[in-house]
């Protein structure tokens, strides 16, 4: 396997991994959102913006494509593919699994707001612990990205 096609592989899984975590998520979250929209219509603005939460995963993929791809260039090596590559295996799987994580809190707080609770502020607290996990994930991207051209 070249080392470009490596590179390019880690990149995929980035944006990919990240893509889908974040579309089950907002899956989650508007199922739920629906059900407590039948109960409580009037709180619908708490539902979308607690929805939209696990998207925000999908987007540190994006971000991570557009750190990484300049850094695949005709010369890299082997060395330097598999950092990508692993970047982007990490960025991925912490995404995927972060968006559906916190659409599982947020879904449980939609829940409780259609049953009447006062429950978005405690949730969007809650929701926001399993995305840190998804940006430390983005910063060790950040930080390999940057000793990438160093690697021999």
């Amino acid at each position: 396997m070249s080392s470009i096609l490596l590179a390019y592989i880690g990149i995929a899984l980035a944006v990919a991994l990240s893509g889908i975590g974040s579309a089950y998520g907002v899956t989650i979250c508007g199922n739920a959102a629906i059900g407590a929209f039948k109960k409580t219509p009037s709180a619908s603005g708490s539902y979308i913006g607690l929805a939209a939460l696990p998207s925000s995963q999908g987007l540190y993929g994006f971000v991570g494509f557009f750190i990484l791809n300049p850094l695949v260039t005709s010369d890299i090596n082997m060395g330097q593919a598999s950092a990508i590559l692993g970047a982007g295996l990490a960025l991925g799987l912490v995404a995927l699994f972060s968006a559906i994580r916190q659409a599982k809190v947020c879904a449980n707080g939609i829940s409780a707001i259609g049953g009447g609770h006062q429950a978005f502020g405690t949730t969007m607290v809650l929701a926001v612990f399993p995305e840190l996990y998804a940006i430390l994930s983005l910063l060790v991207l950040i930080i390999i990205a940057g000793i990438v051209p160093n690697i021999k």
